[in-house]
């Protein structure tokens, strides 16, 4: 017999996850393409709240205005590049 639970809201506000330190030995280009994955990542989660549900219409432009208003850095062609792929195949 399933049961169904009604889980109530928590009164505390949300906290973001503790960073954590990245692992220490790898060569130099693995951190460049994590941190340009989390960056890509970011955006593209940031589009997508934005209402932009294809990739035709998240231009270099569009995504690099977007970085702004969340204070990233602006992306590379190849991070643009990325978050369309990311809007591309999350659908």
């Amino acid at each position: 017999m399933a049961v169904a639970m009604i889980r109530t809201p928590s009164l505390e506000p949300w906290k973001p996850l503790q960073k954590k330190p990245l692992p220490a030995g790898r060569p130099r280009e693995w951190y460049v393409t994590h941190n340009r994955r989390l960056k890509a990542m970011r955006l593209a989660i940031a589009l997508l709240d934005a209402g932009v549900y294809l990739p035709s219409r998240a231009t270099n432009a569009k995504i690099r205005t977007t970085a702004a208003q969340l204070g990233i850095h602006p992306p590379s062609d190849t991070t643009c590049h990325m978050v369309r792929a990311l809007i591309r195949y999350g659908r």
